[in-house]
Protein backbone atom coordinates (compact mmCIF):
# COMPACT_ATOMS: atom_id res chain seq x y z
CA UNK A 1 0.00 0.00 0.00
CA UNK A 2 1.35 3.44 -0.54
CA UNK A 3 2.53 5.99 2.38
CA UNK A 4 -0.32 7.65 4.14
CA UNK A 5 -0.02 10.88 5.88
CA UNK A 6 -1.48 10.34 9.48
CA UNK A 7 -4.90 12.03 8.65
CA UNK A 8 -5.33 9.14 6.55
CA UNK A 9 -3.61 6.38 8.96
CA UNK A 10 -6.16 7.54 11.47
CA UNK A 11 -9.16 7.23 8.79
CA UNK A 12 -8.12 4.01 7.87
CA UNK A 13 -7.70 2.57 11.14
CA UNK A 14 -11.05 4.22 12.42
CA UNK A 15 -12.52 2.25 9.26
CA UNK A 16 -10.93 -1.40 10.08
CA UNK A 17 -11.03 -1.07 13.58
CA UNK A 18 -14.25 -2.20 15.93
CA UNK A 19 -22.71 -1.68 20.52
CA UNK A 20 -24.10 -3.52 22.59
CA UNK A 21 -26.80 -1.99 24.79
CA UNK A 22 -29.30 -2.73 27.74
CA UNK A 23 -30.95 -1.07 30.86
CA UNK A 24 -32.01 -2.48 34.21
CA UNK A 25 -35.62 -2.95 35.31
CA UNK A 26 -37.55 -5.60 34.37
CA UNK A 27 -37.08 -8.90 32.56
CA UNK A 28 -37.70 -7.24 28.89
CA UNK A 29 -35.19 -8.43 26.80
CA UNK A 30 -34.24 -7.09 22.73
CA UNK A 31 -31.58 -8.07 20.95
CA UNK A 32 -29.87 -5.17 19.35
CA UNK A 33 -29.10 -6.22 15.11
CA UNK A 34 -25.60 -6.51 14.00
CA UNK A 35 -24.07 -5.10 17.27
CA UNK A 36 -24.64 -7.70 19.68
CA UNK A 37 -26.13 -5.85 22.42
CA UNK A 38 -28.95 -6.09 24.71
CA UNK A 39 -31.44 -4.06 26.11
CA UNK A 40 -33.30 -4.19 29.48
CA UNK A 41 -35.98 -1.68 30.26
CA UNK A 42 -36.54 -0.58 33.36
CA UNK A 43 -40.56 -0.63 34.54
CA UNK A 44 -42.09 2.60 33.63
CA UNK A 45 -39.95 3.14 30.78
CA UNK A 46 -42.12 4.11 27.56
CA UNK A 47 -42.50 3.21 24.03
CA UNK A 48 -39.90 5.17 22.24
CA UNK A 49 -42.65 6.06 19.85
CA UNK A 50 -43.57 8.01 22.37
CA UNK A 51 -41.07 10.37 22.40
CA UNK A 52 -42.65 13.20 24.52
CA UNK A 53 -42.62 11.76 27.79
CA UNK A 54 -39.16 9.27 27.64
CA UNK A 55 -37.14 9.73 30.65
CA UNK A 56 -34.47 7.21 31.96
CA UNK A 57 -34.83 4.83 34.90
CA UNK A 58 -31.61 5.01 36.51
CA UNK A 59 -29.66 2.66 37.60
CA UNK A 60 -29.44 1.71 34.25
CA UNK A 61 -27.03 -1.15 33.24
CA UNK A 62 -25.86 -1.86 29.49
CA UNK A 63 -23.67 -3.80 27.68
CA UNK A 64 -20.87 -2.63 25.26
CA UNK A 65 -19.75 -3.98 22.42
CA UNK A 66 -16.57 -5.67 23.95
CA UNK A 67 -19.34 -7.18 26.54
CA UNK A 68 -18.16 -5.55 29.80
CA UNK A 69 -21.45 -4.50 31.79
CA UNK A 70 -21.78 -0.58 33.07
CA UNK A 71 -24.33 0.65 35.83
CA UNK A 72 -25.27 3.79 35.80
CA UNK A 73 -26.59 5.36 39.12
CA UNK A 74 -27.20 8.81 37.49
CA UNK A 75 -26.58 10.83 34.12
CA UNK A 76 -22.84 11.17 33.49
CA UNK A 77 -22.32 14.68 34.12
CA UNK A 78 -18.63 14.73 32.49
CA UNK A 79 -18.07 12.81 29.12
CA UNK A 80 -14.97 12.15 27.34
CA UNK A 81 -15.38 11.16 23.33
CA UNK A 82 -12.40 9.66 21.14
CA UNK A 83 -13.96 8.79 18.12
CA UNK A 84 -15.73 11.28 15.50
CA UNK A 85 -18.80 9.33 15.12
CA UNK A 86 -19.51 9.73 18.39
CA UNK A 87 -18.91 12.96 19.15
CA UNK A 88 -21.30 13.86 16.28
CA UNK A 89 -24.28 11.36 18.46
CA UNK A 90 -23.39 12.79 21.44
CA UNK A 91 -23.29 16.74 20.26
CA UNK A 92 -26.45 15.62 17.89
CA UNK A 93 -28.64 15.09 21.11
CA UNK A 94 -27.67 18.14 22.66
CA UNK A 95 -24.91 17.01 25.35
CA UNK A 96 -22.07 19.87 24.62
CA UNK A 97 -21.83 21.30 27.96
CA UNK A 98 -21.24 17.48 29.48
CA UNK A 99 -18.34 16.67 26.56
CA UNK A 100 -15.01 17.77 28.44
CA UNK A 101 -12.81 15.82 26.05
CA UNK A 102 -12.30 14.93 22.49
CA UNK A 103 -9.72 13.24 19.79
CA UNK A 104 -7.15 15.09 17.84
CA UNK A 105 -9.40 14.09 15.22
CA UNK A 106 -12.91 15.83 15.75
CA UNK A 107 -14.11 18.48 13.80
CA UNK A 108 -17.80 18.24 13.88
CA UNK A 109 -19.48 20.57 14.68
CA UNK A 110 -17.51 23.81 14.98
CA UNK A 111 -18.03 24.02 18.72
CA UNK A 112 -15.54 20.67 19.07
CA UNK A 113 -12.63 22.04 17.60
CA UNK A 114 -12.43 24.25 21.36
CA UNK A 115 -12.93 21.18 23.48
CA UNK A 116 -9.56 19.91 25.49
CA UNK A 117 -8.16 17.55 23.13
CA UNK A 118 -7.21 13.77 24.26
CA UNK A 119 -4.79 12.18 21.80
CA UNK A 120 -5.50 9.94 18.78
CA UNK A 121 -8.25 7.68 17.96
CA UNK A 122 -6.84 4.52 18.28
CA UNK A 123 -4.49 5.03 21.25
CA UNK A 124 -5.39 8.00 22.64
CA UNK A 125 -3.69 9.82 25.64
CA UNK A 126 -4.35 8.11 29.19
CA UNK A 127 -2.80 10.61 31.07
CA UNK A 128 -5.09 13.77 29.35
CA UNK A 129 -8.12 11.30 29.77
CA UNK A 130 -7.20 11.13 33.41
CA UNK A 131 -6.84 14.38 34.12
CA UNK A 132 -10.45 15.56 32.71
CA UNK A 133 -11.72 13.46 35.07
CA UNK A 134 -14.92 11.54 33.14
CA UNK A 135 -17.92 9.72 34.45
CA UNK A 136 -17.40 7.89 31.31
CA UNK A 137 -15.46 7.41 27.74
CA UNK A 138 -17.03 6.88 24.27
CA UNK A 139 -15.12 5.12 21.37
CA UNK A 140 -16.09 3.39 18.30
CA UNK A 141 -14.87 1.58 15.49
CA UNK A 142 -11.67 3.32 15.85
CA UNK A 143 -10.25 1.33 18.74
CA UNK A 144 -9.68 -2.14 18.88
CA UNK A 145 -10.25 -3.80 22.14
CA UNK A 146 -6.99 -4.69 23.26
CA UNK A 147 -6.36 -0.67 23.69
CA UNK A 148 -9.98 -0.74 25.36
CA UNK A 149 -8.30 -3.29 27.81
CA UNK A 150 -5.56 -1.09 28.56
CA UNK A 151 -7.24 2.15 29.12
CA UNK A 152 -9.35 -0.01 31.55
CA UNK A 153 -6.34 -1.10 33.50
CA UNK A 154 -5.50 1.96 34.02
CA UNK A 155 -8.84 2.67 35.82
CA UNK A 156 -10.43 4.13 33.01
CA UNK A 157 -14.43 3.48 32.07
CA UNK A 158 -14.31 3.13 28.20
CA UNK A 159 -17.70 2.25 26.36
CA UNK A 160 -17.26 1.16 23.26
CA UNK A 161 -19.33 0.64 20.23
CA UNK A 162 -18.75 -1.56 16.72
CA UNK A 163 -21.32 -0.71 14.29
CA UNK A 164 -22.04 -2.77 10.96
CA UNK A 165 -25.36 -1.16 9.28
CA UNK A 166 -27.09 1.96 9.57
CA UNK A 167 -29.45 0.63 11.99
CA UNK A 168 -26.50 -0.01 14.59
CA UNK A 169 -25.54 3.32 14.05
CA UNK A 170 -29.43 4.44 15.20
CA UNK A 171 -29.27 1.87 18.29
CA UNK A 172 -25.63 3.67 19.12
CA UNK A 173 -28.00 6.95 19.11
CA UNK A 174 -30.39 5.63 21.16
CA UNK A 175 -28.11 4.26 23.66
CA UNK A 176 -26.33 7.63 24.45
CA UNK A 177 -30.00 8.84 24.70
CA UNK A 178 -30.36 5.79 27.30
CA UNK A 179 -27.20 6.68 29.12
CA UNK A 180 -27.81 10.62 29.58
CA UNK A 181 -30.96 11.26 29.77
CA UNK A 182 -31.24 12.64 26.73
CA UNK A 183 -33.75 9.75 24.88
CA UNK A 184 -36.29 12.53 23.37
CA UNK A 185 -33.43 14.24 21.64
CA UNK A 186 -31.87 11.35 20.71
CA UNK A 187 -35.43 9.93 19.15
CA UNK A 188 -35.81 13.18 17.04
CA UNK A 189 -32.22 12.57 15.32
CA UNK A 190 -33.24 8.95 14.69
CA UNK A 191 -36.56 10.07 13.26
CA UNK A 192 -34.79 12.58 10.92
CA UNK A 193 -32.10 9.78 10.32
CA UNK A 194 -35.13 7.32 9.28
CA UNK A 195 -36.87 10.20 6.69
CA UNK A 196 -33.62 10.40 5.01
CA UNK A 197 -33.64 6.48 4.53
CA UNK A 198 -36.91 6.71 3.15
CA UNK A 199 -36.36 9.13 0.97
CA UNK A 200 -33.63 7.33 -0.70
CA UNK A 201 -35.28 4.07 -0.60
CA UNK A 202 -38.63 5.39 -2.21
CA UNK A 203 -36.52 6.99 -5.04
CA UNK A 204 -34.26 4.19 -5.59
CA UNK A 205 -37.30 1.57 -5.30
CA UNK A 206 -38.33 1.15 -9.03
CA UNK A 207 -34.83 0.23 -10.26
CA UNK A 208 -34.78 -3.15 -11.54
CA UNK A 209 -31.86 -5.52 -9.95
CA UNK A 210 -30.19 -5.73 -13.69
CA UNK A 211 -30.34 -1.69 -14.18
CA UNK A 212 -28.34 -1.18 -11.38
CA UNK A 213 -25.12 0.41 -11.35
CA UNK A 214 -21.78 -1.34 -10.25
CA UNK A 215 -20.23 1.28 -8.15
CA UNK A 216 -16.58 0.84 -6.71
CA UNK A 217 -15.39 3.06 -3.64
CA UNK A 218 -12.43 4.27 -2.16
CA UNK A 219 -11.83 5.85 1.01
CA UNK A 220 -8.01 5.66 0.83
CA UNK A 221 -5.43 4.98 -1.66
CA UNK A 222 -5.85 1.38 -2.57
CA UNK A 223 -8.57 0.34 -0.17
CA UNK A 224 -12.37 -0.25 -0.19
CA UNK A 225 -14.98 -2.23 1.52
CA UNK A 226 -16.85 -5.58 1.34
CA UNK A 227 -19.38 -6.85 2.80
CA UNK A 228 -20.27 -6.84 6.23
CA UNK A 229 -19.63 -3.04 7.19
CA UNK A 230 -21.65 0.00 6.87
CA UNK A 231 -20.18 1.81 3.39
CA UNK A 232 -20.71 -1.49 1.63
CA UNK A 233 -24.62 -1.21 2.99
CA UNK A 234 -24.72 2.60 1.79
CA UNK A 235 -24.17 1.54 -1.64
CA UNK A 236 -26.65 -1.35 -1.13
CA UNK A 237 -29.51 1.01 -0.23
CA UNK A 238 -28.44 3.50 -2.25
CA UNK A 239 -29.58 1.48 -5.38
CA UNK A 240 -25.92 0.12 -6.10
CA UNK A 241 -23.81 -2.57 -6.63
CA UNK A 242 -20.89 -2.67 -4.83
CA UNK A 243 -17.83 -4.31 -7.38
CA UNK A 244 -16.20 -5.57 -4.13
CA UNK A 245 -19.45 -6.84 -2.57
CA UNK A 246 -18.09 -10.82 -2.68
CA UNK A 247 -14.86 -9.70 -0.09
CA UNK A 248 -15.05 -8.82 3.66
CA UNK A 249 -14.78 -5.75 5.19
CA UNK A 250 -11.95 -3.01 4.74
CA UNK A 251 -9.44 -4.46 2.80
CA UNK A 252 -6.50 -3.52 -0.26
CA UNK A 253 -7.92 -3.89 -3.93
CA UNK A 254 -6.82 -5.82 -6.45
CA UNK A 255 -6.40 -3.47 -9.85
CA UNK A 256 -6.98 -5.64 -12.08
CA UNK A 257 -10.12 -6.98 -10.44
CA UNK A 258 -11.47 -3.60 -10.13
CA UNK A 259 -10.20 -2.95 -14.13
CA UNK A 260 -12.42 -6.26 -14.64
CA UNK A 261 -15.33 -5.20 -12.64
CA UNK A 262 -15.33 -2.18 -14.74
CA UNK A 263 -17.93 0.27 -12.52
CA UNK A 264 -19.94 2.31 -14.35
CA UNK A 265 -19.43 4.61 -10.67
CA UNK A 266 -16.33 5.14 -9.04
CA UNK A 267 -16.90 7.27 -5.59
CA UNK A 268 -13.78 8.47 -3.41
CA UNK A 269 -13.43 10.41 -0.51
CA UNK A 270 -13.35 13.90 -1.13
CA UNK A 271 -10.06 15.46 0.89
CA UNK A 272 -7.85 12.41 1.03
CA UNK A 273 -4.43 13.24 -0.60
CA UNK A 274 -1.82 11.58 -0.54
CA UNK A 275 2.07 12.78 -2.13
CA UNK A 276 0.19 15.93 -3.12
CA UNK A 277 -2.13 14.04 -5.12
CA UNK A 278 -5.96 13.91 -4.53
CA UNK A 279 -7.61 10.33 -4.72
CA UNK A 280 -9.06 10.91 -8.07
CA UNK A 281 -6.26 11.69 -9.60
CA UNK A 282 -4.43 8.34 -7.94
CA UNK A 283 -7.55 6.61 -9.15
CA UNK A 284 -7.28 7.89 -12.57
CA UNK A 285 -2.99 7.82 -13.03
CA UNK A 286 -3.20 3.95 -12.77
CA UNK A 287 -2.26 1.73 -15.83
CA UNK A 288 -5.73 0.56 -17.51
CA UNK A 289 -7.96 2.19 -15.36
CA UNK A 290 -8.66 4.33 -18.21
CA UNK A 291 -10.70 1.70 -19.67
CA UNK A 292 -13.15 1.36 -17.09
CA UNK A 293 -16.55 2.64 -17.94
CA UNK A 294 -16.76 4.87 -14.71
CA UNK A 295 -13.37 6.82 -15.68
CA UNK A 296 -14.50 6.98 -19.55
CA UNK A 297 -17.78 8.69 -18.55
CA UNK A 298 -16.43 10.95 -16.09
CA UNK A 299 -17.99 9.53 -13.58
CA UNK A 300 -16.15 9.24 -10.85
CA UNK A 301 -17.29 11.23 -8.07
CA UNK A 302 -15.99 13.25 -4.54
CA UNK A 303 -17.99 12.59 -1.39
CA UNK A 304 -17.67 13.87 2.10
CA UNK A 305 -15.00 12.27 3.35
CA UNK A 306 -16.79 12.99 6.77
CA UNK A 307 -20.46 11.27 5.91
CA UNK A 308 -18.56 8.72 3.80
CA UNK A 309 -16.63 7.06 6.80
CA UNK A 310 -18.26 8.08 10.13
CA UNK A 311 -21.33 5.74 11.38
CA UNK A 312 -22.92 8.88 13.02
CA UNK A 313 -25.90 11.13 12.78
CA UNK A 314 -24.77 12.20 9.45
CA UNK A 315 -24.43 8.50 7.99
CA UNK A 316 -27.75 9.05 6.23
CA UNK A 317 -26.76 11.97 4.91
CA UNK A 318 -23.40 9.90 3.32
CA UNK A 319 -26.08 8.01 1.73
CA UNK A 320 -27.97 10.93 0.49
CA UNK A 321 -24.84 12.05 -1.47
CA UNK A 322 -23.62 8.53 -2.83
CA UNK A 323 -27.33 7.62 -4.51
CA UNK A 324 -27.02 11.09 -5.70
CA UNK A 325 -23.61 10.72 -7.19
CA UNK A 326 -24.85 7.35 -8.35
CA UNK A 327 -28.40 8.14 -10.02
CA UNK A 328 -27.95 12.17 -10.28
CA UNK A 329 -31.31 11.97 -12.59
CA UNK A 330 -33.84 10.75 -9.40
CA UNK A 331 -32.58 12.92 -7.18
CA UNK A 332 -32.56 16.71 -9.15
Amino acid sequence: MKKMNGRMLSLLLSLMLAITLAACGNESTTEGQGSGQTTEQGAGTTDNTETNSLETQYPLTLTDATGESFTFEKAPEKIVSVSPAETESLYAIGLDEQIVGVSDYDDYPEQVKDKPKMGSLYEPNAEAIIAAEPDIVFTGISMDEAAVQKLRDLGIVIFKTDPKTVEDVMKNIEIYGQITDHQEAAQQVIEKMKADMKEVQDKVASIADDQKKQVYVEFSPGWTVGKGEFMDEIITLAGGVNVAGDTEGWNEISEEKIIDANPDVILYASDVVDNDKTLDQIIKARDGWNEITAIKNDKVISINANLLSRPGPRVTEGLKEVAKAIYPDLFQ
